[in-house]
């Protein structure tokens, strides 16, 4: 009866740790685009130039998403590492990323199935990765 009972606790905290695939690629997205970001942003700051970056909709070239005004001897990924991830900038068409220090407060929503996570910035600060909790239908 002990092994039985030990054994059902141990198949409990192991289903406990297994997390759902789609979260893992969906925070790992929004980690690698908040890191692209925060090197556009340095970019921009940099050179003194104004860029942006936008979401597509799916282009036939694949493109997903692209980086406006910044050089082109290093071009920025322009497509997202899971098939069917999908983007929103909240309250505008793009996210503005510089020149000035000061960008602005900006929010982004990351779709991948039925789950999202936000990514936002105070305008200050870099990009920070937040839960959006499930996707609202």
């Amino acid at each position: 009866m002990l092994v039985v009972a030990i054994i059902a606790i141990a198949t409990a905290v192991a289903s406990l740790a297994l997390r759902d695939p789609t979260a893992a690629k969906l925070e790992q997205e929004a980690a690698r685009l908040a890191a692209l970001l925060e090197s556009a942003r340095a970019e921009a700051r940099s050179s003194g130039v104004p860029a942006r970056w936008e979401p597509l909709e799916k282009q036939p070239d694949g493109n997903d998403f692209r980086f406006v005004g910044l050089s082109a001897n290093e071009p920025l990924p322009t497509h997202w590492l899971e098939p069917g991830t999908a983007a929103q900038v909240i309250g505008a068409r793009a996210v503005v990323l510089g020149p000035e220090p000061l960008i602005g407060e900006q929010r982004i929503v990351l779709r991948l199935d039925d789950h999202r996570l936000t990514l936002t910035t105070d305008g200050i600060g870099p990009f920070l990765v937040g839960d959006g909790g499930p996707a609202a239908q």
